[in-house]
């Protein structure tokens, strides 16, 4: 049997310097730093077991580069060869059918589709005669689909009714503070009452709180939330109910007992029947509805617009921070939500709303052409 031929490295003064320069550099391949290596301990008479040796690489990696610079040149010693690849599982037109089947409804029955629903799909179709969940969340992922994902959002016609109602709000939160004339942001939210059927078992070292899953529903009650954004200031008032008469004594104890000193009350506030000033007159004798009609001036929100009423957010913190578990009675949620109040009033935790009517206008900008 002949022996292979041995190739022998001679490099050129320019090579060594190239090769020791490219061992320099941070940012080069792994694999090229050890062609390079094998070039140099080859190029000084080491053999091709001491290199593989020293480099912890294959003897036959050795030979092979030897061969590759001694029949094509250095650069194509460094390169990487490129690789075919092995042929894919799905072809175009295949690929297209599975993108469509991702985006159509799931079937009956499936609240969304899956990998190996997706997988079985195509089988029943005659698209490919086998193909597993793993090749069908390549080719998911390839072009960027993702069933099992779900977005809830609700931005509604955008007319010119949203629009000047949405600067309306924009400009009130753009002017600087004036005691006189306060802007106030105003909503209410139902909450649960839930009780625990066993008292939850406090937490260890090691072990968390448990808590049984069993629970007893005691009702609902609803939270009316007041909120002074350029002072920091906030007041949560828990009630059994959320009619006409409790946000027009909402609205009665805001000129009252908060701003009595006022001029006048600038209210913003959720696009609802129950926020109007109509209110007042459903619920005090005429004179007494007149007089607090003169002190509030209500901006509502536009429709599906709720998100530009900062209450949202306070809201969202106080389910976060206070609210997130189960309180039996009307009573405790008054302590915990007061307490919570308080303690975000003393520090003037407030919410910095940096969408100014410039953003607004250039957001929407193809719906103020329209």
């Amino acid at each position: 049997m002949p022996r292979p031929k041995a190739y022998v490295v001679t490099l050129t003064e320019k090579e060594r310097l190239s090769l020791r320069d490219l061992l320099k550099k941070g940012e080069v391949n792994a694999r090229m730093v050890t062609r390079a290596r094998i070039l140099l301990l080859s190029a000084e008479g080491a053999t091709d077991q001491s290199i593989a040796e020293v480099l912890k690489v294959n003897p036959q990696t050795v030979r092979n580069i030897r061969k590759r610079f001694g029949e094509e040149g250095l650069e194509a010693a460094l390169q990487e060869r490129p690789r075919p690849g092995a042929q894919p599982k799905l072809d175009s037109k295949q690929e297209a059918f599975l993108i469509a089947l991702a985006c159509s409804a799931p079937p009956e029955g499936r609240e969304r589709w899956t990998m190996q629903l997706l997988a079985d799909r195509l089988v029943e179709r005659k698209i490919v005669e086998s193909i597993s969940d793993e090749t069908v969340r390549r080719g998911v992922k390839k072009n960027n689909l993702k069933p099992w994902q779900k977005q809830q959002w609700r931005l509604g016609q955008i007319t010119a009714d949203f629009l000047w109602r949405m600067e309306d709000v924009l400009d009130l939160y753009a002017e600087p503070y004036d005691p006189r004339r306060p802007v106030v942001c105003f909503d209410e939210r139902p909450y649960q009452l839930v009780a625990d059927v066993q008292a939850p078992l406090p937490m260890e070292p090691g072990r968390p709180q448990r808590v049984d899953d069993a629970y007893e529903r005691q009702g609902c009650c609803n939270l009316f939330l007041i909120f002074h954004p350029l002072t920091g200031w906030r007041e949560v008032h828990v009630t059994e109910r959320r009619t006409k008469e409790d946000v027009a004594r909402q609205m009665k104890w805001l000129v009252d007992e908060v701003f009595p000193e006022a001029e006048g009350i600038r209210v913003v506030l959720d696009n609802l029947n129950t926020h109007t000033p109509a209110v007042l007159y459903q619920t005090f004798p005429p004179e007494e509805a007149r007089r607090l009609t003169r002190k509030l001036a209500f901006h509502s929100t536009p429709k599906h617009g709720s998100w530009l009423n900062m209450t949202e957010i306070e809201f969202s913190i106080l389910a976060r921070q206070c609210l997130d578990r189960r309180l039996p009675d009307i009573e405790s949620v008054r302590r915990e939500v007061d307490a919570w109040a308080k303690a975000r009033s003393e520090v003037r935790a407030t919410v910095q709303w940096r969408f100014t009517t410039a953003n607004a206008r250039l957001t929407f900008r193809r719906f103020y052409h329209q």
